[in-house]
């Protein structure tokens, strides 16, 4: 269905592979038009409760978007290609469906901010992070000037962004960066743990709360008020409150994915 996808849907956890290992699965015009059509997949499977994206072999989660695409371009031309990169990962930040990354390897440029993207994120023991534009005499465009900052801090942020250092996964662990380190034997394992966690919880919820924290620092404790709010009018707000007063597990059956 893909040229540059490799897809998996099992217990309800899709998973996306970025398959260019040639290229250590870097992000070029063809990538980024799947991804987009994927995610389209993402909003309307009703079998997808959550996703993960990771990249092919172990080197490389994505390390970085195709430089050979960038030469010759015009200022135009460079602005839409960050405005590309820019919606797509819109789209995988404020998906209704719970997504992380599972960065396995290098995760530079553009894989970096892919990753930042995704809802959180696990890494190997050996990936790397980066945002190394500059040695190009460009900066991060797709999002990874803002999101790097909302993640580590902005002196952190300035520090990777101006000097185009690595950081490596104990440091981005420490950094908030990341959410786990697990081995590259584990690494899938320790994410489809979280997610069998998360999909046994309200659909319905897990949209609201992704739609409420993404709103931090903008109207966010008005649009917390509002998910909280619309949270009452779902069965699976129900079926919680009957379950905890009734001293017994909650049944969700998870039809409902907005509110």
């Amino acid at each position: 269905m893909y040229n540059t996808l490799l897809t998996t849907l099992k217990d309800g956890i899709f998973t996306i592979t970025i398959n260019r290992p040639e290229k250590l699965n870097a992000l070029n015009k063809e990538v980024m038009s799947e991804l987009n059509s994927v995610l389209d997949e993402v909003a309307d499977n009703n079998e997808i409760q959550s996703v993960i994206i990771t990249g092919s072999g172990s080197k490389a989660f994505v390390a970085g978007a195709d430089i050979s695409e960038f030469k010759g371009l015009s200022i135009a031309e460079g602005k839409a290609i960050a405005k590309v990169g820019q919606d797509t990962f819109f789209r995988i930040e404020n998906s209704r469906k719970p997504i992380i990354a599972c960065v396995n390897g290098f995760a530079l440029g553009g894989g970096c901010e892919l990753a930042m993207s995704c809802h959180f994120r696990i890494a190997t023991d050996n990936a790397k992070f980066g945002q190394p534009e500059i040695n190009l005499g460009i900066i991060p465009g797709y999002g990874g000037t803002q999101r790097l900052v909302q993640l580590i801090g902005k002196g952190r942020a300035m520090e990777m962004i101006m000097t185009g250092s690595m950081i490596d996964a104990s440091t981005a662990l420490s950094y908030g960066l990341v959410n786990k380190v697990a081995s590259q034997e584990l690494l899938m394992e320790t994410a489809i743990d979280i997610l069998n966690t998360i999909n046994s919880k309200a659909a319905s919820a897990l949209s609201a709360t992704i739609q409420a924290v993404n709103s931090f620092g903008n109207n966010g404790y008005e649009k917390e008020t509002e998910a909280f709010g619309n949270c009452f009018n779902t069965p699976e707000m129900i079926e919680g409150v009957s379950a905890f007063l009734e001293k017994r597990k909650p049944k969700f059956k998870n039809i409902s994915t907005k509110i």
